[in-house]
């Protein structure tokens, strides 16, 4: 049965009220690695509460927050889940996290375009991460490629097909990167970042990943592009999350948990404020993570 494009346009979803803690905080932050060096002082703020300034929020853990859950299961949404792939993350910063609060996320799906039979379709879900008092902290957008869904504006006598959203531009091949940067995942780093709240096996059963044809569990596609957006920030942003105001990417190839992480960061052209990236996997030279664009203040 096609999925239905109104149903889906018009899906409620109730308010998601999350408050999280300190200790939340400093354990999204551990489940990417921070405090793996005893001695890096710069990692301190994000990992201890008696850092100078106090603690701070990674400017990534937004889209985390305000989560509706795994909802595309659902039996009312018809989608093809099994076939569904988290395929580009977009993030707006509007003022830096808190390091503990309440937010509220209000979820709704904004676009469901269909690429035709056979092709699959692009669904987008967009999330306003909130504080209790209403104040916008964070506008996220998740770009799902629904794989088993294509063809469905041709169903039921015709059903409308919006405009994708703009698409991400390549990362530059002609031209060396400004910065690199290169970070080791621990072999736990998966079993550590699930408690994020992503439950979904393949990160932790080897049998559940062997079925899904992987070798061993995969990394979650968000813990990579948290480790990615830290790397901005050590590399760009003199490690002021307050700085990070928009981080786009796409999942190019999964990563498997203690592989190494090399980010690939190039100045945008005559744009100061602007970078492009990509990351690759050191030990197999592939490209896990393109398209990347990210704007500091």
């Amino acid at each position: 049965m096609p999925i239905s494009y109104q149903h889906l346009r018009n899906r409620p979803f109730a308010p998601v009220r999350q408050h999280y803690t300190a200790r939340d905080t400093m354990l999204y932050a551990l489940s990417l690695g921070l405090g793996n060096d005893p001695m890096n002082a710069s990692a301190l703020p994000f990992v201890y509460e008696g850092a100078a300034g106090g603690l701070r929020a990674l400017p990534s853990q937004a889209v985390v927050l305000g989560y509706p859950g795994f909802w595309a299961r659902e039996p009312d949404t018809g989608i093809d889940w099994v076939k569904l792939l988290h395929g580009e993350q977009r993030l707006r910063l509007h003022h830096p996290l808190p390091a503990e609060a309440e937010v509220v996320g209000h979820n709704r799906i904004t676009h469901l375009t269909d690429k035709g039979a056979g092709k699959g379709a692009i669904m987008v879900t967009e999330r306003k991460l909130e504080t209790a008092q209403g104040e916008l902290l964070a506008t996220v957008q998740q770009v799902s490629f629904l794989r088993g869904d294509g063809g469905y504006s041709q169903a039921d006598g015709g059903q409308p097909s919006d405009d994708p959203l703009p698409a991400l531009r390549p990362t530059p091949e002609d031209r060396a990167p400004d910065f690199v940067d290169t970070q080791p995942t621990r072999p736990e780093a998966a079993l550590l970042y699930r408690l994020m709240g992503d439950f979904n096996p393949l990160h932790a059963d080897p049998a559940v990943a062997a079925a899904a044809g992987f070798e061993r569990p995969i990394l979650h596609g968000l813990a990579s592009y948290g480790l990615v957006a830290h790397a901005l920030l050590r590399q760009c942003a003199g490690h002021d999350p307050a700085r990070l105001r928009a981080f786009d990417i796409r999942f190019a190839s999964p990563v498997f948990p203690g592989e190494t992480l090399v980010t690939e960061i190039l100045r945008a052209p005559a744009q100061p404020n602007q970078f492009q990236l990509r990351a690759k996997v050191l030990e197999r030279d592939k490209v896990v993570l393109s398209h990347g664009w990210a704007e500091i203040a």
